[in-house]
């Protein structure tokens, strides 16, 4: 069950779901809030349990308001693109009928048939990356599950406009975000043992934190990591 109550200008979307304890969430890009919270719990003590935790939710608003984000891209020659963290120029070839894209020690080379629009060029681009972060994550899976000791079943690699991945503990099935291929391949590792121990534990508890400190004691360096460089420049829908 959904609702959502107002703290003066700041909205709050409230989910009751069938769990032990509160949890508060501050969303990107835009610092939408989130309340989860236990079934039996009355809206007003949700709303003063928001109220007492009113500053915080402002101070990681404002960061989230002066997080740097990319400049929209245009996909021309020697453009600027991510590749793991690291800088790329673009080198565009068009006239080819199989679309390719290679990764040489300085540039995305993307190869595109004859009269190829900025979408056409970024449907590519989009495709190499999503294989990039496919192939990455099931080596990643295969190292980190005797460690974690879980087995994922499914792997999705999609776009995401809110989360960077997501798991489904009862299919055991887990996405994670196309995005990925532009930041730091450390980035890429926290999610995916972030998402393969909420197969163990489905909420933020304390139990969760505690397997995250055991199993990958720098997670909230890379948290930090991932949360301070540029993300896309469109607002994503929460």
């Amino acid at each position: 069950m959904a609702s959502q109550i107002k703290l003066g200008d700041i909205s709050v979307d409230v989910i009751m779901k069938d769990i032990k304890n509160v949890h508060l969430s501050v969303h990107p890009p835009t610092g939408r809030v989130r309340i989860s919270a236990p079934t039996r719990m009355k809206l007003d003590t949700i709303r003063v349990f928001a109220i007492s935790k009113l500053a915080w939710i402002r101070q990681q608003q404002k960061k989230l308001r002066e997080q740097e984000r990319e400049s929209p891209r245009e996909y021309l020659e020697r453009e600027s693109h991510y590749v793991w963290g690291k800088r790329y120029l673009l080198h565009i070839t068009e006239g080819v009928l199989s679309p390719s894209v290679t990764l040489t020690s300085r540039r995305i080379a993307l190869s595109a048939a004859r009269g190829s629009d900025a979408n056409d060029k970024r449907a590519i681009l989009d495709r190499w990356y999503r294989e990039l972060v496919r192939e990455s994550a099931v080596d990643l899976i295969q190292t980190w599950r005797p460690v974690v000791g879980v087995e994922v079943k499914h792997l999705f690699v999609q776009n995401m406009k809110t989360k960077w991945g997501s798991c489904n503990p009862r299919t055991r099935a887990i996405r994670l975000n196309t995005e990925l291929a532009k930041k730091p391949k450390e980035c890429l590792e926290y999610i995916v043992v972030h998402e393969m121990v909420h197969i163990l534990e489905p909420t933020h508890d304390v139990r969760f934190t505690a397997l995250m400190d055991r199993l990958l004691p720098k997670w909230r360096h890379f948290r930090q990591t991932l949360n301070r460089i540029p993300v896309r420049h469109e607002d994503w829908v929460y």
